[in-house]
C-alpha cells in the first residue's frame, strides 16, 4: 500500500516533458524568490523612503489584483503553450534589463518600480495559464498527483529561494542574483518550446473574453463560501502595506540588526504571496 502511494506520488515523473518543465519551473520560481530579496534589499539600498519601500510590494502585487480575471480568460481562449513563452521571455527580459541597469549602476527607486510593475504584470498573465497546462501534461489518473507535485515544486523555492537570494545578495550583490534569475527562465522556455502540445479540434464556438469572466466570476460566486482562511487571508492583505514599510520606519537604533533581516522588506513580500496562495483559486 506505501509503495503503490509512493509510486501513484511520483508517477507523473515518469512522462518526460512533464519531469522537464517541473525541474525547470522549480529552477525558475527559486530564481524569482531570490531575486524578490534582491529587489527589497536593493530598493532599501537606493532609498530611505518607507513609501517606497512598500511601493514596491504593491508595483509586484497589484497586476495580480487587476489582471487576474483577464488573465485566466486568456488563458481559456489562446494557446496556453504560446502565451507562457511570451509572458516567460517578458519576465526573463524585464529581469535582465533590471540587471543590466544594476550592474552599470544607472538604476534608481523609478526605474525598480517600473521594471518590477512589467515583471508583475507578465507574471499575472503567465500564471493562470502555468497551472492549467498540467492537464495537457499528463492523463486524468495522474492529475492529481501533478498537481500536488506543482505545488511541492513552488513550496520547494519558498523555502530555499530566500535563503539562497539573502546569501548571494550578500556575497555578490543584487545584480548577481538578477543574473541568474534571467538565466532561470532560459530552462522553461527551452523546454516549452520543444514540446508538441496535441491539437484536439474543438466543436464549441471560440470563446470571448468577456463571457469567460462572466463565467469565472459565476464559478466563483457559486462556490465561495466564508471561512477562517479567507478571512485572514483579507486580514493579512490589509496589513502588508505596514509590514513591509514597518523596518524602514523604524529608527535607526530601536532593532538589532538580526531583526531587521528578519523582518526586511523581503519577509513581508513573501508574506502577502503566502498570503495570496493561501486564498486558494475558487473553483
Amino acid at each position: 500500500m506505501m509503495s503503490d502511494g509512493r509510486r501513484s506520488t511520483w508517477s507523473p515523473l515518469a512522462h518526460p516533458v512533464f519531469r522537464a518543465l517541473w525541474i525547470a519551473s522549480a529552477a525558475s520560481y527559486v530564481g524569482s524568490y531570490m531575486a524578490d530579496v534582491a529587489q527589497g534589499w536593493l530598493m532599501t539600498s537606493l532609498t530611505p523612503s518607507p513609501l517606497l519601500v512598500s511601493l514596491l510590494l504593491s508595483a509586484e502585487s497589484l497586476p495580480f489584483f487587476l489582471l487576474g480575471l483577464p488573465a485566466g480568460a486568456l488563458a481559456d481562449i489562446v494557446d496556453r503553450r504560446r502565451l507562457l513563452v511570451v509572458s516567460q521571455l517578458a519576465m526573463a527580459a524585464a529581469v535582465a534589463t533590471l540587471a543590466i541597469v544594476t550592474l552599470t549602476g544607472v538604476v534608481t527607486p523609478g526605474i525598480l518600480l517600473t521594471l518590477t510593475a512589467v515583471l508583475g504584470i507578465a507574471t499575472a498573465l503567465n500564471d493562470p495559464a502555468w497551472f492549467a497546462i498540467v492537464p495537457d501534461l499528463l492523463p486524468s489518473e495522474e492529475l492529481a498527483s501533478g498537481v500536488t507535485l506543482t505545488g511541492a515544486g513552488v513550496n520547494i523555492a519558498r523555502a530555499l529561494g530566500p535563503a539562497l537570494g539573502g546569501f548571494l545578495v550578500a556575497a555578490a550583490g543584487p545584480a548577481f542574483v538578477f543574473v541568474l534569475n534571467a538565466l532561470s527562465f532560459v530552462g522553461v522556455v527551452g523546454v516549452l518550446l520543444a514540446w508538441r502540445r496535441e491539437q484536439l479540434p474543438s466543436v464549441l464556438p471560440a470563446e470571448r473574453m468577456l463571457g469567460a469572466i462572466r463565467a469565472g466570476v459565476r464559478c466563483a460566486a457559486c462556490s465561495w463560501a466564508p471561512s477562517s482562511s479567507w478571512c485572514a487571508a483579507a486580514g493579512s492583505w490589509a496589513s502588508c502595506p505596514f509590514w513591509v514599510a514597518r523596518p524602514a520606519m523604524a529608527p535607526s537604533g530601536s532593532a538589532s540588526s538580526s531583526d531587521r533581516s528578519a523582518s526586511g522588506p523581503w519577509a513581508g513580500r513573501r508574506s502577502c504571496r503566502a498570503c495570496a496562495l493561501a486564498s486558494g483559486p475558487t473553483c
